[in-house]
């Protein structure tokens, strides 16, 4: 063999050697292999106090190959700008997951006690109740058995009942798993998980059909529809409202939406936007948006809606500057010398056959007219009442007579472009002469309602003008010999005979049921049947005679159920027994025409 040769072989075996003292090298503790790391999110909502059972939880496992001194620690850190930093996130143990492991019995969770991040510098914990925040200290998993499984999961949460957690949307994390081997830092491996706080139901923007409410009205503020019936000369000056509030489905007014707004006449918006079809931004709460004029007459169909609520369609009428016709009647019968409210009235309408409700005047036909009441020259202000869609004019009276009267759509003759049919008004300043007493009906029902009426009469006999009237009767007042009840309506068991004064209604009323030129009392007739009758006698004010003559008397019949009943029985008797009787003649005429046949 040569030299060589052998030193050939002496380098192998040198090299073999060397090769056997490195794989002799290795340490006696192995490491945990890579861990296995498992996120699922979590949810919670403002103020549910559910954050335990809604948090997010991370699943942590590794294979200890030896045991002893091997360590898992586990954290977690805040990944990117959050919704509120103000927000606490914890993290606590919520179970071992070793239970299937081999040899478990020695493979279990040896302490969960805080450590350093990244280090395996220990600090005792006491178990399941210690908890770390993001970016602080980190969990322990540390094996003291056989090689095998260790593990656990821990819960990530954020406390939504306290006061640092106010704001919802998605948290975001990263958890951190990292191996030790002794000392020695082997394996890191992470994973991102969320956790989504919810909005408290009573903070939803969304707007709730059953909640939300819009009214239209001449005022901000309106919780209730009105009739809304307004000039439509255009104008930069809301004639109108609408009351919009959003509510969500908690019944809480925070929801904003935009709203779209449409109308068919006149101009919707604010102050800033307005057209016939308009989006507007809307604030939680109240909001009034405005109804202008743009010089269409007609009726405007306004329809309001939001991506979750259509509203049901609103209407304005808008009347046009001018009136077409108008209708006048006396209102007051009887004016007295002085001051007549809604003497006259008038009904006015436009072009479109819309009440018109502008600004109507009554001026005297004449200067004699004048002479008795009102003016030819200065057309006085009516006033106009929604009520009964009508304009409602004053006349000032100055002496007895009569006077005509006209009413027209502006403040001057010369101005007007309508002018109503003309009105007749009678002034008296008649003196009272007698009195009557009367009711509104002759028969009653039982328990009907009834009207008494108390008229001054004049030297003709006739109704007077509307005035108080004092000592009308005497200080008895009106007796009455039944028995009345007063209970319900305006009238107490004394006012009929405390009738010192009486003060008699100007206009006669359908709603009321007042009469003009007599004073009103409002009783119920006796529940069983019989005559009512009131008796008075007449007082200073009557001349002397009216004052002694016979007493002033009104009855009235209450029919008795049981009497009519058996009227009506009776009634019915006596018309079978003249039945009957007919019946007999006719047979008996019948029989003799048979004989007189045969013969």
């Amino acid at each position: 063999m040569s030299t060589k040769t052998n030193f050939k072989r002496v380098a192998l075996v040198a090299v073999a050697a060397l090769g056997l003292g490195v794989l002799s090298s290795v340490p006696a503790q192995a490491v945990i292999n890579a861990p296995a790391i498992a996120v699922t999110n979590g949810t919670a909502a403002l103020g549910s106090g559910t954050d335990t059972a809604t948090a997010a939880i991370i699943s942590v496992t590794g294979l200890a190959t030896v045991g002893t001194g091997d360590t898992i620690t586990v954290t977690f850190i805040n990944k990117g700008v959050q919704p509120n930093t103000s927000a606490v996130p914890r993290m606590q143990l919520l179970d071992t997951n070793t239970a299937t492991a081999p040899n478990a019995a020695t493979l279990v969770l040896d302490t969960i006690s805080a450590v350093v991040a990244n280090t395996t510098s220990k600090v005792t914990g006491s178990g399941s109740v210690d908890s770390i925040t993001a970016s602080g200290n980190a969990f322990a998993i540390t094996s003291i058995g056989a090689a095998g499984y260790v593990g656990a999961r821990f819960i990530v949460q954020l406390e939504s009942t306290t006061a640092g957690l106010s704001t919802d949307g998605v948290f975001n994390y990263t958890a951190i798993v990292t191996t030790y081997s002794v000392a020695t830092l082997t394996t890191t491996v992470t994973a991102d998980f969320t956790i989504t706080i919810a909005a408290l139901a009573s903070a939803s923007t969304v707007a709730s059909t059953l909640y939300s409410t819009a009214y239209i009205g001449n005022a901000t503020g309106d919780t209730a529809d009105e009739a809304l019936s307004v000039d439509a000369t255009a104008s930069n000056t809301a004639v109108g409202y609408l009351n919009v509030t959003l509510k969500n489905a908690s019944n809480v007014a925070v929801a904003r939406e935009s709203v779209t707004i449409t109308t068919t006449a006149g101009l919707v918006g604010n102050s800033t936007t307005k057209g016939k079809s308009v989006v507007l931004v809307n604030a939680a709460g109240l909001n009034s948006y405005e109804i202008y004029a743009d010089g269409t007459a007609g009726v405007g169909v306004i329809t309001i809606s939001t991506p979750s609520v259509t509203f049901a369609t609103k209407s304005v009428t808008f009347f046009a500057t001018a009136a077409k016709t108008i209708t006048a009647t006396v209102g007051t019968p009887l004016l007295g010398v002085g001051a007549n409210v809604g003497a006259v009235r008038g009904v006015a309408v436009d072009a479109n056959g819309i009440s018109w409700q502008g600004a109507a005047y009554l001026v005297a036909s004449s200067a004699a007219d004048a002479l008795i009441a009102g003016s030819a020259t200065t057309p006085t202000l009516c006033s106009y009442s929604a009520t009964n869609a009508r304009h409602e004019c004053a006349i000032t009276a100055i002496a007895a007579g009569t006077a005509k009267f006209k009413i027209i759509d502006a403040s001057t003759v010369a101005l007007a472009t309508a002018t109503s049919n003309e009105v007749t008004v009678t002034v008296s300043v008649a003196t009272v002469k007698s009195v009557k007493i009367e009711f509104d009906k002759a028969t009653y029902a039982p328990n009907e309602r009834a009207m008494i009426y108390v008229t001054p009469l004049d030297a003709a006999g006739k109704a007077m003008q509307s005035a108080s009237y004092t000592n009308l009767f005497t200080s008895t007042g009106i007796s009455v010999n039944g028995a009345l009840s007063y209970s319900g309506s305006t009238t107490t068991a004394d006012s009929l005979t405390a009738v010192a004064t009486l003060t008699t209604q100007a206009q006669t009323s359908s709603t009321s049921r007042s009469r003009a030129g007599s004073q009103q009392f409002t009783v119920y007739m006796p529940a069983a049947g019989g005559t009512v009758t009131l008796t008075a006698t007449g007082g200073t004010t009557l001349p002397l005679a009216a004052q002694t003559a016979n007493a002033i008397t009104a009855s009235a019949t209450v029919t008795d159920s049981g009497a009519a009943a058996l009227a009506a029985v009776t009634a019915l008797a006596t018309t079978v027994a003249s039945l009957k009787t007919l019946i007999t003649t006719l047979t008996n005429l019948v029989l003799k025409i048979q004989k007189k046949v045969k013969a």
